[in-house]
């Protein structure tokens, strides 16, 4: 999904690394008798999540004279390369916002610092424990678990109580069977599903396979229980209810657009779009919305891929620097930052101790958390996250009838097996 960086682009990382003190150490403010100054890449949204994590800074700042943070918003689509490149030229910024599938990558690189014993994880044990093992490489921990997430089906409850329908499906068969019943009794269609390689994931585990079996070291993309899958996945973009594969670079927004404002019944979506729905006519409403698990596929199986960011600490960072940096995420990761992040952003939290009754109000956090069980931790393997890109390129072609999906997944299977060379396929 990365591109070559434009000339513009190349200026803005240039200032960015400059910016990350971590590892050069020249800050104008750290001086032995001053402040030490840390450096925070967030790679939230800037507009929706930002003011939030600004408003914390300040808090901490507050609270530790000591030490101050220097707040920088990286783009995500750009903060994993970017960090890569700082990392790499000893440059990097002391405290990263690292999604989960950088975390290990980053890790096996010797660019973060473990976690296990430091002020960092001092409250190991209230977070919750698959999220702990989402963050460990080779049995050591290097990043804290900051906000969590998961895909659900999302769904309009008054267009399924209009066709007559009082659950949500529980296994894909239900859901084409209720979307040909919503499209005869409402006119609209039931389910508009992605293309996109992460929201396909549903459907290998509801064959009981995934991408790779990272702990056989075996490529299982193109397996028999992964072309079942991924035929379940191409069998709901065709049929009465059932909106056809949209293979546009705004399909994303198309399909979110027509969800909020009642144009289809449901879709597959993660939390960070819960401020957004009620943004839409279909929501103003929020009880409106239902959230369940998403459904089963033939082995009787349902979960969803585990997703959600870390806070990590630069291993290039000298000693203050770590200490300080250290202290910020334990500040960040409490229950109380936690909480107010949730409110504030609609964002999950990873504690127990942080779903106080208050977040629980929100109907989409409660919704979300009811649907975490079946969440599905990534292995500890570094190369995960980077596969979905040959998929990401396979699937839309698939799915818009450009090419079979023998020769997709064979073409996957391919472009992976360079990815992770050591496995077999």
């Amino acid at each position: 999904m990365r591109r070559g960086i434009a000339a513009s682009a190349l200026v803005a990382s240039f200032a960015l690394a400059a910016t990350a003190c971590g590892g050069s150490g020249s800050d104008s403010s750290d001086k032995a008798s001053g402040p030490v100054t840390i450096t925070w890449w967030d790679t939230s949204n800037a507009t929706n999540e930002a003011p939030t994590y600004k408003a914390l800074v300040k808090e901490f700042e507050a609270a530790n004279k000591n030490i101050k943070v220097k707040y920088v918003n990286v783009p995500f689509d750009q903060a994993q390369n970017k960090f890569d490149t700082a990392a790499g030229s000893k440059g990097a910024p002391d405290v990263l916002r690292s999604e989960v599938g950088w975390t290990p990558a980053f890790a096996k690189k010797s660019y973060l610092l473990p976690l296990d014993g430091t002020a960092a994880l001092t409250d190991q044990a209230k977070f919750q424990p698959s999220l702990i093992e989402q963050a460990k490489y080779e049995g050591k921990t290097y990043g804290v678990p900051f906000v969590t997430d998961t895909l659900a089906l999302v769904y309009n409850k008054a267009l399924y109580k209009k066709a007559g329908i009082t659950d949500a499906p529980k296994t894909w068969a239900d859901l084409k069977k209720d979307a040909a019943t919503i499209k005869a009794k409402t006119g609209v269609d039931g389910y508009w599903g992605s293309t996109q390689a992460y929201y396909a994931q549903s459907f290998l585990y509801g064959e009981g396979t995934n991408t790779v079996d990272a702990a056989g070291k075996k490529i299982t993309v193109n397996s028999p229980e992964a072309k079942k899958a991924y035929g379940t996945w191409l069998g709901l973009f065709s049929g009465k209810g059932l909106h056809k594969a949209d293979t546009t670079a705004d399909a994303y927004a198309h399909i979110q657009d027509a969800f909020v404002n009642g144009k289809v019944a449901s879709i597959i979506q993660g939390p960070w779009e819960i401020t957004n729905f009620y943004k839409g006519s279909a929501f103003s409403d929020k009880a409106n919305l239902g959230i369940a698990t998403v459904p089963a596929g033939s082995t009787g199986k349902a979960g969803a891929p585990t997703g959600g960011h870390n806070l990590s600490v630069y291993a290039g960072s000298d000693k203050a620097h770590q200490d300080a940096s250290l202290k910020f995420v334990n500040f960040m990761t409490s229950a109380k930052s936690q909480a107010t992040i949730a409110l504030k952003n609609s964002t999950l939290p990873t504690r127990g101790d942080a779903y106080t009754d208050e977040v629980k109000a929100n109907p989409g956090i409660a919704g979300y958390q009811g649907v975490l069980p079946a969440a599905q931790p990534r292995p500890a393997l570094p190369e995960y996250g980077s596969l979905w890109g040959p998929l990401d390129t396979e699937l839309p072609k698939i799915a818009g009838g450009k090419e079979s999906l023998d020769k997709g997944l064979s073409n996957a299977e391919l472009a992976i097996s360079k990815l992770v060379p050591d496995f077999s396929k």
